[in-house]
C-alpha cells in the first residue's frame, strides 16, 4: 500500500472546498469526457466537456472526493487509479485543481442528467476545444508521455 500511496500523493489528505478533484479515466487509450451543462448560480451559462471529479467537502479526503464523485457522476465504480499527476488552477478563481489519471473497463451512465447531457470516450487528438481546463489537459497529456 505505501508503494501505492507514493503515485497518488494527496490521496488521503484532508481537503476544502476550495480543491476540487479531476480524474482522467481511460479505457482502451480513450479518455472520459462528460459534456455539463453549468448555470450562472453555480459558475456560467456554459457547457463545456469536463471529467469526472469536482468539488471537494470539508474535511473530506481528495482522494475519496475522487472516487465518490466518478460514481455519482458516471456509475463507474470499478476503477483503477495509476496516479496522481499534480495541480493547477481550478476553472473558478482561487480553486485548485488536482489532476489523476486511472483506468476503468466500465461504460458510463447518465447518473446526473440535470448537469450532464452525455459521457463519451475521446481519443487526446479528438477533445473537444471546450474543454473546461486547459491546462488539466495539458498535465495529463505531458505526464502520460512520461508513463
Amino acid at each position: 500500500m505505501e508503494r501505492i500511496m507514493e503515485h497518488l500523493g494527496p490521496f488521503e489528505m484532508k481537503a476544502d472546498p476550495s480543491i476540487c478533484t479531476s480524474l482522467f479515466l481511460e479505457k482502451e487509450e480513450k479518455i472520459l469526457l462528460g459534456l455539463r451543462h453549468y448555470k450562472l448560480d453555480k459558475f456560467k451559462d456554459v457547457s463545456l466537456w469536463t471529467t469526472p471529479g469536482g468539488r471537494c467537502n470539508k474535511e473530506e479526503k481528495i482522494g475519496e472526493n475522487l472516487i465518490r464523485e466518478t460514481v455519482e457522476e458516471t456509475g463507474i465504480n470499478e476503477i483503477q487509479v495509476r496516479k496522481f499527476l499534480g495541480t493547477v488552477p481550478g476553472a473558478k478563481e482561487g480553486d485548485i485543481l488536482y489532476v489523476f489519471w486511472g483506468n476503468t473497463d466500465q461504460e458510463p451512465a447518465l447518473m446526473e442528467p440535470e448537469k450532464f447531457s452525455q459521457w463519451r470516450w475521446f481519443s487526446l487528438e479528438e477533445v473537444p476545444e471546450n474543454f473546461i481546463n486547459p491546462a488539466a489537459l495539458q498535465l495529463f497529456r505531458t505526464k502520460k508521455q512520461l508513463v
